[in-house]
């Protein structure tokens, strides 16, 4: 795959009529093999970028080809929020048992400047960004001589590709930092020097971003809807309120502490000394970031997106149950009412994720392709409150001293089996923790039937051969559809678009960027909304009552903190958490600790609920906050600066 430089360079040889497109041809070859999904169709070989515009059809399918390079987000192995950090871990995997092993190096720290993991800069995937960058402009180029193409929709598709190329910087951005702005192609005609580009200053990176975020969003008639109303041809494309929350996201990153008063990158200068990062603090940017966010609610509420709460039509379930599946299906019901943006890449977006995480539930209906290998460690299951909704070392009412120590279930225990002994850190805890996360001795609700998972060793759940199964005792429930059928020979998924942003996630960023600014009073009106879908008091409540800290909340950095737990609840094993740690400067302190889980190569409850020790991870501030450049484009292209201890 050629880098961006390699690629502009290469033009030089091609006659401008005549340029062969080869990134549809690429985009083509990738998809043969896919089950097509709406966003899946992308043109056949096109030999000239005037057919490719001669008409609306191959216009259209032009404008596919540029959400093709959208990463696919879903997929464990594909976005590094999933594996390439400390929210799931799993055995040293066998080439086999992958597609790719990129994820799980970062994790374990072989990132690297040779060849580095999940290089989107040069292609991961068959996805180099730059390309998809390339497409969109050529989009743009070339739209308005389809003579065929009605005025409303020609509006719409360039407001798509705006937002795409702008989602392409942006995902560039938060992986590399500083990053070349690509506005317009390079033409054949360029000078060396004039293909030798410059990185581009944060502040610039993200005005440029947003601006292009603004146009895609602008206009209460033209460019992009509302919302999404034709469901059987255009579920996955953007909207209008899709463009102001990834703005709202963008903004907020921009304004964390790693790109705002950090001074671990104030030598990093272009060549030609133009500064990359500014390292002094700007409260406007948090001003900035809170406006965003609250345009983007405003917008969402007047489309219709509200919070998610579970109606079962089938049957009904108790309270305990009803608020599970408010918060399971959240993500995994298909096109609910809390999705803002979801993404269908190939047709089948989650299968591989829900496999990933899904145990053998049925000791008679064992099925292979279950493979309950993204195990959440002992870490995460400390993560989350108490049943009191605090953290389970500030409950006054919580044995915390005691919570390695073995219990039994009785009746009246929620989320696990009856006479079962399990440990006490797995009672009186909040609704998430159960929703999210299953263990030995709990259960695992389903629309066909109430589970119960047992994994000590040998038994069904657990450890019986050389792959398969939870490196640490614990699997990701949140995350598996209830709607997954399987019999020992088939396994029905029902696969969900990936949900890149939802309602509650942009309800933590607004709080979060209100407390930065001010508005403490408001931000915990959004937390408590959050809270009290999860089945839990407010903040005020749950601080005063129960907490060893009762204030806590009544002070910015109090209310920081819990806004930032509450957000690594929330948004647990969704890919949040990865970049959270990087973007509040907290990685080196928690990415640097031991990853534990329990003994599962252990048949009694004495020895199986013993605390071991399975990784020592590693994170080298300030190196490990970017993806380093590729070796080889540095050559290329001296112009470019390597990010700081690469």
């Amino acid at each position: 795959m050629q880098s961006l430089y390699t690629y502009s360079a290469s033009m030089k040889s091609m006659r401008s009529r005549h340029f062969t497109i080869g990134l549809l041809c690429m985009a083509a070859a990738l998809f043969t093999s896919c089950k097509k999904g709406y966003l899946d169709i992308v043109p056949d070989n096109v030999p000239t970028i005037d057919y490719a515009f001669a008409n609306r059809v191959e216009a259209e399918k032009y404008l596919f080809t540029c959400y093709a390079y959208l990463p696919k987000e879903g997929h464990p192995d594909k976005n590094p929020g999933f594996s390439g950090g400390d929210e799931a871990w799993t055995y040293w995997p066998m080439i086999e048992d992958y597609f790719y092993l990129d994820p799980y190096n970062i994790a374990r720290g072989y990132q690297n400047s040779a060849n580095p993991n999940m290089n989107y800069w040069d292609g991961y995937d068959g996805k180099s960004l730059w390309q998809g960058i390339r497409a969109c402009n050529i989009f743009l180029e070339n739209v308005r001589k389809v003579i065929d193409l009605q005025p409303y929709e020609r509006d719409r598709w360039i407001a798509e590709v705006k937002f795409l190329k702008a989602y392409f910087h942006w995902y560039l951005f938060r992986m590399y930092g500083p990053i070349p702005i690509v506005d317009k192609n390079l033409p054949i005609t360029a000078s060396p020097d004039e293909v030798r580009v410059f990185r581009q200053p944060v502040d610039s990176v993200v005005n440029y971003i947003t601006s292009l975020l603004d146009e895609s969003a602008a206009g209460e008639n033209t460019g992009l809807p509302l919302s999404i109303t034709s469901s059987t041809t255009e579920l996955g494309r953007v909207t209008k309120v899709a463009a102001l929350a990834i703005k709202a996201r963008v903004l907020v990153t921009a304004a964390s502490p790693l790109f705002n008063g950090n001074s671990d990158f104030t030598g990093m200068k272009n060549k030609n000394g133009q500064v990359l990062f500014n390292p002094q603090y700007d409260a406007s940017k948090w001003t900035k970031a809170r406006e965003a966010c609250k345009k983007a609610i405003d917008l969402a509420n007047a489309a219709g997106v509200r919070l998610y709460h579970f109606s079962p039509s089938i049957f009904q379930v108790d309270h305990a149950t009803q608020i599970e599946m408010n918060i399971r299906n959240a993500v995994c019901e298909k096109w609910n009412s809390e999705l803002i943006w979801g993404l269908t890449s190939d047709g089948d977006p989650t299968y591989w994720l829900q496999t990933y995480a899904c145990p053998q539930l049925d000791p008679n209906a064992i099925n292979l392709s279950l493979k309950a290998k993204l195990a959440p460690p002992l870490k995460i299951a400390e993560m989350f409150y108490t049943q009191h909704g605090v953290p389970i070392e500030e409950d006054k009412t919580w044995d915390y001293a005691n919570r390695y120590k073995l219990r039994n279930v009785t009746a009246k225990d929620t989320g696990m089996q009856e006479g079962y002994s399990t440990v006490g850190l797995h009672f009186e805890r909040e609704p998430r923790f159960y929703a999210d996360m299953a263990f030995d001795g709990s259960k695992w609700f389903m629309k066909n039937k109430n589970y119960n998972i047992q994994s000590k060793l040998e038994q069904y759940s657990g450890k019986k051969q050389t792959r398969l199964y939870s490196i640490t005792g614990y699997y990701t429930k949140k995350i598996v559809s209830w709607n997954l059928n399987f019999t020992t020979s088939s396994l029905q998924t029902e696969s969900y678009p990936w949900p890149v942003m939802r309602l509650s996630d942009l309800y933590l960023l607004y709080a979060e960027a209100l407390n930065e600014t001010g508005g403490s009073t408001e931000a915990l009106t959004y937390l408590n909304q959050i809270r009290e879908r999860a089945g839990l008091q407010s903040v005020e409540t749950s601080w005063s009552t129960y907490s060893s800290n009762p204030t806590k909340y009544a002070s910015v950095s109090g209310l920081r903190d819990i806004i930032r737990q509450e957000r690594s609840i929330e948004m647990a094993f969704e890919g949040s958490r990865f970049w959270d740690l990087r973007r509040w400067k907290t990685a080196p302190q928690v990415l640097n600790s031991p990853i534990y889980g329990w003994d599962i190569l252990q048949s009694t409850y004495e020895d199986y609920n013993r605390k071991v020790f399975l990784y020592n991870m590693q994170f080298i501030a300030p190196r490990d906050y970017f993806w380093p450049i590729r070796e080889d484009n540095l050559q290329i292209n001296p112009n470019l600066q390597q990010n700081p201890g690469w």
